[in-house]
């Protein structure tokens, strides 16, 4: 793990929502950093001013103000234009949802997040790429959780003078909520985990998750096959790509779900990615 001087020369950028929804973290992000490092900061308002303050960072370390949406979108940018594997990113959560961010180590909190963009680590971790170029950075999940979860509000959304930031969410995922009518049940699904068949269309299945491993190269794959009594053993396996066929089905990555799709593959690209978190004691 690398770790970072106070020194170092730092890009703070502050997500719209982020902005409306906690402006007092914000604040304290802002002090905490300012105090500490270099650190110049941008408020874009729109996708392309985003994607071209990213670009344009130069030597200086992207540190992202937002929620996991704004995260998935950094990362998304950076490995489109294959500049990923140069850069570290490190995070401060504001607002919601940030799951994906404090299961990837970033603490709770905008003191100590800031602290740990500060004084924190480099930790290199692997991501799920997919055959129509999206990422993947915590897990994704077949069907969706519920209905209720893949219709996260979005609060960049929400926001009608913000509205043309959700171009940039478009431009760079499939994701969608699902309608209010649609339940989540039973699927009938190919997985496919290195060309081996873990589950075939016969055999209907509540649910599939795919995570990255540990920086290993490998994914974990577990099925949950439909049972009618007594609870089904899930299946498990590891790979460094997943096929899933299906019939039009939608999964949940990170912050946003996708699809409808027929068929989708993920490939494990090892320690593609870099991110700040707090060093040990």
């Amino acid at each position: 793990m690398a770790t970072f001087a106070t020194s170092d020369q730092l890009l703070v950028i502050i997500d719209p929502a982020a902005r409306q929804t906690d402006g007092e973290s914000v604040r304290i992000a802002k002090d905490v950093l300012s105090a500490g490092a270099a650190a110049k900061v941008c408020m874009p308002e729109g996708p392309e001013e985003f994607a071209r303050v990213l670009a344009r960072r130069g030597s200086r370390r992207p540190v992202v103000v937002g929620d996991d949406g704004a995260l998935v979108r950094a990362v998304t940018l950076l490995h489109r234009r294959r500049e990923l594997a140069g850069c570290v990113l490190s995070m401060v959560p504001v607002g919601g949802p940030l799951g994906v961010a404090h299961a990837l180590g970033v603490p709770t909190g905008a003191v100590a997040a800031a602290r740990a963009v500060l004084d924190g680590v480099e930790r290199r971790m692997d991501l799920l790429v997919d055959d129509s170029d999206g990422v993947v950075l915590g897990a994704l999940r077949i069907p969706p959780l519920t209905a209720v979860a893949a219709q996260t509000p979005d609060p960049v959304a929400a926001r009608g003078w913000l509205r043309p930031y959700q171009h940039l969410v478009r431009s760079l995922s499939t994701a969608r909520p699902l309608p209010a009518e649609s339940r989540p049940g039973p699927a009938r699904l190919r997985v496919e985990v290195d060309g081996e068949t873990v589950v075939d269309l016969d055999q209907p299945v509540e649910g599939v998750s795919v995570t990255p491993g540990r920086r290993d190269g490998l994914a974990e794959v577990e099925v949950r096959p439909l049972s009618v009594g007594a609870e089904a053993t899930p299946l498990r396996a590891a790979g460094r790509t997943v096929t899933v066929t299906g019939a039009d089905f939608r999964y949940r990555a990170d912050a946003g779900v996708a699809g409808p799709v027929r068929r989708r593959t993920w490939r494990v690209v090892e320690g593609a990615w870099g991110l700040t978190v707090p060093g040990r004691p």
